[in-house]
């Protein structure tokens, strides 16, 4: 299949209802709304093929950027490649789902996360936590550095109130992803979600909400959920 019949399939699958509950994360035209499960016939049939991949992220079609990301092969993108990627990943859905998900099936992904956690801007930085949340949740705890992840906790405590809004996000997360999934350090994420408390997330036009990662923790150890690690990344 080449990126002209794969954007065309796209379209013939796509659904007005899907395309405003895009559009009301970011998402912005052009895209047509396609469900992922319906992605899964088209992926079957090619696979892998990063060349392919490569097409269709270009296009800036949010429903053809998140299918590059399905048939994508990680281990043969580079450090340039995934900036590429995150260059063009304009809203939350594409840095975190897309170019974290992508860069967790790496064999650079702590390397390249690591600099865009201290980039400073909010969606490299929240791509980044995004990121190691995907890499805790699937990776052996002996692949990680203790002390590395213990000092990335400290660092959530020193600037999550002022972080922006998706990087709050991605770091609470980060905070209950330690939790649950990397043993180690279970104790040291409880600690930490307790330090921080609840965190405020303000959005223009729309009243506040509040993380609470500590609650969070909490009802994954009453349900057993400790230790837990997905066979797979992508789905």
């Amino acid at each position: 299949m080449n990126a002209e019949t794969v954007m065309q399939e796209l379209e013939a699958l796509s659904k007005e209802r899907m395309k405003k509950i895009y559009m009301s994360n970011g998402a912005h035209e052009p895209l047509f709304g396609v469900t992922t499960g319906e992605m899964k016939p088209i992926a079957k049939k090619i696979k892998i093929d990063q060349p392919l991949a490569e097409e269709l992220y270009a296009t800036g079609n949010y429903d053809a950027m998140y299918f590059a990301g399905v048939i994508a092969d990680p281990k043969a993108m580079t450090e340039a490649d995934f900036e590429r990627w995150i260059d063009k990943a304009y809203f939350y859905m594409l840095s975190d789902f897309v170019v974290a998900v992508t860069l967790a099936e790496s064999d650079i992904a702590q390397q390249v996360s690591d600099k865009w956690i201290e980039s400073g801007d909010e969606l490299r930085m929240s791509a980044g936590w995004s990121c190691y949340c995907w890499l805790l949740g699937n990776r052996k705890d002996s692949e990680f550095s203790e002390s590395k992840l213990a000092g990335m906790l400290d660092k959530v405590i020193n600037t999550i109130q002022d972080a922006p809004v998706r990087t709050k996000l991605a770091m609470s997360n980060f905070i209950y992803t330690v939790g649950v999934s990397y043993v180690p350090l279970h104790d040291k994420a409880i600690e930490t979600a307790k330090a921080i408390g609840q965190v405020e997330v303000k959005r223009d036009n729309k009243k506040s909400s509040f993380l609470q990662p500590y609650e969070n923790i909490q009802k994954a150890i009453e349900k057993g959920q400790i230790g837990f690690k997905r066979k797979y990344v992508r789905c």
